[in-house]
């Protein structure tokens, strides 16, 4: 189970890039892309989400 970033609600604040231990949160135009591959389910980005768009899939 990977977190994933709902595009129509990022603002692409980038407060959950350093929050991400294994850096797989990247900047894709102009949202947040988490990569699932790289991603060990551990929510700490979205704690810190200001607009609660970070989900687990």
């Amino acid at each position: 189970m990977a977190y994933f970033i709902r595009k129509e609600d990022c603002v692409n604040c980038g407060a959950c890039d350093p929050e991400c231990p294994v850096d797989c949160i990247t900047e894709q135009g102009d949202v947040r892309f988490i990569d699932p591959d790289a991603c060990t389910s551990c929510g700490a980005c979205a704690e810190v989400c200001p607009t609660d768009c970070i989900e687990a899939d």
